[in-house]
Order: C-alpha cells, then sequence, then structure tokens
C-alpha cells in the first residue's frame, strides 16, 4: 500500500488544491484592496466623463429628464455627486440634498482647492490622480466618522464644478473577513477533495489491478483470462496489448509442445537413417570397386614383374597412388557429408565479407584456370556482408567454382556474380559449356549422381561435391539451384545479409 498509485495521485491532486487555494489567499490577501481601490477610481472616471458629455451649458438649472439620468448614473456606482455654478458656487445639483452633507461638501471643496497651499494642507487628504485641468482625485479620510472616501473634485467642460465622493471605508476589514473565509473554505475542501479524489481515483486503478491479476495468470501459463476493454485510453489500449500478448504466448508455447511431441517420435527418423546408411554402402562399394580393382591388378603386376623397365614400374606406382588418393578424397568427403547430413557438424553463424572468400578461391584456382586457357569475371569490389558459417560457405564457393573450372568449355568463361534483395545476397557462378538436361537438374544434388560419367571419371570426380553444397545450405536453412543459360550452366545460393 505504500506505493500504491491511487495514494500517490490522491496525494498529487490535494497538494494541487492545497496549492491553488493558497495562491489565491496571497493574491487576495496582496492585491484586493489595491484593485478595488482601482475600480473605485475608474468608477469616478466614469462617472465624470458620462455627466460632462451630458451638461453643455452653463445655465444653472438642469431638466428633470437631465436630474434622473444623474441620479441613475450616481446610485448605479455609488457615488454622491454635487454639481455648483463657478460663480459664486450655487448648487445645480446635489444627489443628498441635506445640509449638513452639503456643509461638509464645501468644506472638502474648499480644501482641495488650496491643496497646493502649505498652510491650508490637510493631513488627512492625499491626492490619487490628475487628469490635466480637468479634475484631481483625492483620499481623504475622516478621523471623526472613521470613514474613507475617494473624493473627485474638478471642472466640467460647460464651466461647472463637480465633486464626486464615494465611500471607500471597510474594504481592509473585509478583505480580512474574505481571506479568513477563504482560508476557512480551503480546509473544508481540501479534506473533502481528498476525500472524493481518493474514492475516485479507485476507477483509475482498479483497471490496473485487473491487468496485474492477468500478468500474473499468464505468468503460470493460464492463457484464458482476458481483459475487458471498455475505453480507448492508454489503459485501453494497454489492456488490448495484454490480450495480444497472451494470444501470441499461448500460440508459441502450442507450438513448442507439438514441436516436442515430434522430437520426442523419432520412428520414422531412424527408419530414414537406416535406409540412408544401406543406400551410403551401396553407393561406396560402387564407387570403391573400381579403384579397388585397379590398384590390386597394378600391384599384382609389380609383384610379378610383369615389366621390368623403371618407366613400366614408376607408370604402375602412380597409377596406385592415383586411385588411392582418390579414395582418400572420396572418404574424406563421405565423412564430411556424413556429420553434415546427421547434424553432427556444429554451425558457427558469423558475419564476413563475402567479396573477400570468393577472391580467396580464385586466387588459389588461378593457376589451374590459366593451365585451362579459363577467363574469370568477377568485378565486385565492395565488401558485401552476410551471416553464415565461413569455413562452410567457403566450402560451396570452392565446389561451385572447381565444377565450372571442370566443366568449361566453348569460351571457357567463368563468370561470378553477386545480388542483393531484400536483405538476401545470391551467389551465382556461371560456366560456358554443355548444359544439363532439364529432368536432370534436380538429381545432381544426389549423393554420386554424374550427368557425364567418362567425363567426371576424367578429372577424378565422384559425384559428392554438389551433395556436400546441397548439405551445407540445408543446415543453413538456405536455398541453392541450378539453372541452364543460353550458352551455360548457373548454380547459385543465397544467405542473409541482414541479423534476425
Amino acid at each position: 500500500m505504500k506505493h500504491s498509485i491511487r495514494l500517490k495521485i490522491t496525494f498529487l491532486l490535494t497538494v494541487s488544491l492545497v496549492l491553488t487555494i493558497f495562491l489565491c489567499w496571497t493574491l487576495n490577501n496582496s492585491f484586493l484592496v489595491d484593485y478595488y481601490q482601482y475600480e473605485k477610481i475608474r468608477s469616478l472616471d466614469n462617472v465624470y466623463n458620462e455627466i460632462n458629455s451630458l451638461i453643455d451649458s452653463k445655465e444653472k438649472i438642469m431638466t428633470e429628464e437631465m436630474v434622473r439620468h444623474i441620479d441613475r448614473l450616481t446610485s448605479n456606482n455609488g457615488v454622491n455627486a454635487s454639481i455648483f455654478a463657478r460663480k459664486g458656487l450655487t448648487g445645480i445639483y446635489q444627489s443628498n440634498s441635506s445640509f449638513r452633507d452639503y456643509t461638509r461638501v464645501l468644506a472638502s471643496m474648499q480644501a482641495y482647492m488650496f491643496a497646493n497651499n502649505p498652510e491650508l494642507h490637510i493631513s488627512n487628504v492625499t491626492l490619487v490622480k490628475t487628469v490635466g485641468n480637468s479634475y484631481d482625485i483625492f483620499k481623504q479620510t475622516d478621523d471623526v466618522m472613521s470613514m474613507n472616501y475617494l473624493d473627485l473634485f474638478g471642472i466640467l467642460d460647460s464651466g461647472h464644478i463637480i465633486f464626486l465622493r464615494t465611500n471607500y471605508e471597510g474594504l481592509a476589514s473585509s478583505s480580512r473577513i474574505s481571506n479568513n473565509f477563504l482560508a476557512i473554505v480551503g480546509v473544508i475542501v481540501t479534506i473533502l477533495g481528498s476525500f472524493v479524489m481518493f474514492m475516485l481515483s479507485r476507477r483509475f486503478t482498479r483497471p490496473i489491478l485487473i491487468l496485474e491479476n492477468i500478468a500474473k495468470r499468464m505468468s503460470d501459463l493460464d492463457f484464458d483470462a482476458k481483459y475487458e476493454v471498455k475505453s480507448n485510453d492508454e489503459i485501453g489500449r494497454l489492456g488490448t496489448s495484454i490480450n495480444t500478448l497472451s494470444e501470441k504466448l499461448q500460440t508459441t508455447i502450442t507450438e513448442l509442445k507439438n514441436a516436442n511431441n515430434e522430437l520426442q517420435s523419432d520412428n520414422e527418423r531412424k527408419t530414414q537413417i537406416d535406409e540412408m546408411r544401406k543406400e551410403f554402402l551401396s553407393n561406396v562399394t560402387h564407387e570403391l570397386k573400381t579403384p579397388i580393382a585397379l590398384i590390386q591388378g597394378y600391384a599384382e603386376g609389380l609383384k610379378e614383374n610383369v615389366n621390368d623397365d623403371p618407366e613400366s614400374r614408376d607408370f604402375y606406382c602412380e597409377v596406385i597412388m592415383d586411385e588411392a588418393m582418390k579414395m582418400n578424397n572420396m572418404v574424406k568427403k563421405l565423412l564430411s557429408l556424413n556429420q553434415l547430413e546427421f547434424g553432427n557438424n556444429p554451425i558457427d553463424i558469423t558475419r564476413f565479407d563475402i567479396v573477400t572468400v570468393i577472391k580467396s578461391v580464385l586466387s588459389s584456382t588461378d593457376i589451374l584456370m590459366k593451365q585451362k586457357g579459363i577467363t574469370v569475371y568477377f568485378e565486385e569490389t565492395e565488401p558485401c556482408y552476410v551471416w553464415a558459417d565461413e569455413y562452410m560457405i567457403e566450402e560451396v564457393i570452392t565446389n561451385y567454382i572447381s565444377n565450372a573450372i571442370n566443366h568449361a568449355s566453348g569460351a571457357k568463361i567463368i563468370e561470378i556474380k553477386l545480388f542483393q534483395k531484400d536483405h538476401v545476397v545470391r551467389v551465382a557462378v556461371f560456366n560456358t559449356g554443355e548444359l544439363i538436361p532439364e529432368e536432370e537438374l534436380e538429381k545432381v544434388w544426389i549423393k554420386f549422381y554424374k550427368v557425364d560419367k567418362a567425363r567426371t571419371r576424367e578429372y577424378g570426380g565422384n559425384g559428392i561435391g554438389l551433395s556436400i553444397v546441397k548439405a551445407i545450405m540445408n543446415s543453413h536453412n538456405k536455398s541453392c539451384g541450378c539453372t541452364n543459360r543460353k550458352n551455360g550452366v548457373e548454380f547459385w545460393f543465397e544467405l542473409d545479409s541482414k541479423s534476425n
């Protein structure tokens, strides 16, 4: 409960409410009196301007309509007004006609007339505002009556003298009362508001608690619980994401269980392994029969001294060594192929430059190509990085290029190209020469399969190289293929240029 979001929300909103009320209290306490005085002065200005525009003659008597208008104006603005003819200070209008008020008005007017005379200056009168030669506004404190006034004393455009007075008493006391009331109301509102916010915050935290419970059930692999989305806000979108995650996890775990069941069911795989073993033994027996027979025949010839001359003996020995070497190479390839097919050869996926590997293989076969008069085209200069087992891919490229060298004819051209599309790099090795029959294009990947047996025997091939290529690409879960072109054959394979 200590770190509850509900409590945090309530605390933050309560603090915000307290700060807001405190700010209102501070502003009210600091500026209310000044603002009140400003409004009172503005009210006097408005009354003066209104009366000034109304009285445009110097007659001493005003019409009833003018009097009613001024009465409404002064009453609405809380102002007492007195208007005198300039000569003799004869009263033209007075909103309060008692003799006592009249006497006090004349006394105040006299004080304002001689406000600049030090001898007649009244200590309880303060000049607040001066508007040219039109009028002055004073603040006066009546010590006898304990009252404050704002008085406007001036001359109208008609020449009449005008005296306006508004009560300024009691505002400071009212301000204190207002601030005390605001403080009491603030405490009550804060307490009630905090309680209301605490209750309302449950509406926001309840969906989070529901989502927490669903997440716990998901951690126990219970994916039946779903969040009921009722809004399109952040909580609603989070609930939708939790539901989507639950469905995907359920699907993934189901797939993993199925895969586990498949791994446990290995009876079919054992049968396939037995068949592959029988096929392997049959093919090996067939391939080794000829070289063993040759080795045996030439060895018997040497033993029986069929030819006594040194040249014949050297020839017999070379044949035996050549056939033994072919058998050794074939056995090595078969062992390598066997490891790939049975998954015993671990794959070390790294990021490397395929262009560098191709150039390395071309460099190692350069002498052989020159001997056979083969022209190579490989124009890539920029690095091209791929993800794969570099050693295995080098073997694939070596097999493709060796195959191209052995079958290149006609113009004797080998061309190597790289194609990139959608984070996939295709490496293609083309050589001019005889095309492969369309019905045999898919068979070239079969172990010991030879399209032209005579020619394969001529360069010592045994039909295993392309099978190794196929096994390597299968171990990488990538594609390889063979295509007839107009004047030759192209072998290709694909690799990822981006880590998945």
